[in-house]
């Protein structure tokens, strides 16, 4: 049965995914071009970058491979960028079910993914938002820690919300959601950059909606994939 749920988790990551990448090749791609013309070099990132942007807004200054593919070459990136994390997404949907045995299901699988949208990328975003090229940014080490420190903290604190109902759980849950954004994340001390604000600012809206879509698309698709694991594994041999 486990290895059923493992094979749904992915094919319902790997399809979303490919579902995502021509949404996200017509609303961010054009963006992150025109921020690159504010590069002091002038050369294109790998787009694949700009996809795990989505994931997580510490890994935008991570030192993206340069490439001169062309458009081609760049859509390929971004594809394989997004099943990767796509999968990603799905397995760590199925774990978190499996570990609370709370069913993610066709009915409820959009909400997981939302949940986990809200916990992976949105959270971490308040401090730290979808970057583009060219934009400055504190210590990658820092960012990550940070990012990673806000996702376990947001984690606990909506599973406080979620599965315990007293007012101490709730107030402890709002306390793990706040620490992160009250210490702060790390900034450079000079947040003066070549990019306009405006387009950093839509940059910001279209990668945070298109992982908003593809966190619930996941979750739909892999609950779909886990209800039909189920139906299969219920009719006798």
């Amino acid at each position: 049965m486990l290895v059923r749920y493992f094979l749904a988790a992915l094919l319902a990551g790997i399809l979303a995914g490919v579902v995502i990448t021509p949404l996200q090749h017509l609303k961010t791609t054009p963006l992150i071009l025109a921020a690159e013309t504010y590069e002091g070099g002038g050369t294109a990132h790998d787009h694949a970058a700009s996809s795990l942007r989505l994931v997580s807004p510490a890994y935008a200054h991570g030192g993206a491979a340069h490439e001169e593919g062309g458009d081609v070459a760049r859509l390929g990136g971004t594809l394989l960028a997004n099943v990767v994390i796509g999968a990603a997404f799905s397995l760590l949907l199925l774990a978190a079910s499996l570990g609370l045995d709370w069913p993610v299901t066709l009915r409820n699988g959009a909400v997981w993914g939302l949940a986990g949208f809200a916990v992976v990328t949105l959270a971490p975003a308040l401090g730290l938002p979808p970057e583009l090229p060219a934009m400055p940014a504190a210590d990658l080490a820092a960012r990550q820690v940070w990012w990673l420190a806000t996702v376990a903290l947001s984690a606990g604190g909506l599973w406080f919300l979620v599965f315990r109902r007293s007012s101490a759980a709730i107030l402890g849950g709002l306390a793990l959601l706040l620490l992160p954004h009250l210490i702060g994340a790390p900034h450079p001390a000079d947040l003066a950059g070549p990019v306009p604000a405006a387009l950093a600012a839509e940059f910001a809206v279209a990668s945070l909606s298109l992982s908003a879509v593809l966190w619930a698309m996941t979750g739909a698709l892999l609950g779909l994939g886990l209800d039909r694991a189920r139906r299969r594994a219920a009719v006798p041999a």
